[in-house]
């Protein structure tokens, strides 16, 4: 054992571990704000205590191909 040299620490938490995730608040919005911070690749669920906004596709793979798809369109 040398008394010179420090242990080295390896039960230390990690820097980033200690980070929390968050959420910012959800953002009630009116109908026709709802309608105006779509993008093309969504769609609007009304109902009488709702206003939903959600993805058309849900698969994010299915979206990726969709994209790729009209992307060639486009170029054709």
């Amino acid at each position: 054992m040398n008394v010179v040299k420090a242990k080295k620490q390896t039960n230390m938490r990690s820097a980033g571990a200690d980070h929390a995730q968050h959420l910012d608040a959800e953002k009630t919005m009116s109908l026709e704000e709802a309608l105006e911070f779509i993008m093309e690749d969504e769609c609007l669920e009304v109902t009488p205590n709702f206003v939903r906004i959600r993805k058309t596709i849900l698969s994010q793979q299915q979206r990726g191909r969709a994209k790729g798809v009209k992307k060639q369109a486009v170029e054709a």
